[in-house]
């Protein structure tokens, strides 16, 4: 599946990338494991499938795009 990140998620990863996991929650795992200072951003972040937020159970296929919004602050 395509993964792409937004914002400070991008001092992290690269801004798409590819990876296979089961759900959102092995999703995470295995950034974490890519870039572990990445915690505290990915825990924070929202995760959308094809361009709708879902929960961390959430079952991801082969050809879904995973958005990862990371919480944003504004004036």
């Amino acid at each position: 599946m395509k993964v792409k990140v937004y914002a400070v998620l991008k001092d992290y990863f690269a801004a798409e990338t590819e990876i296979v996991a089961q759900n959102i929650t092995d999703l995470k795992e295995q950034l974490l494991q890519l870039n572990p200072s990445a915690k505290e951003v990915i825990n924070l972040s929202r995760f959308a499938v094809n361009d709708a937020f879902v929960e961390n159970n959430h079952q991801i296929n082969e050809n879904d795009t995973i958005s990862i919004i990371p919480p944003s602050s504004g004036g």
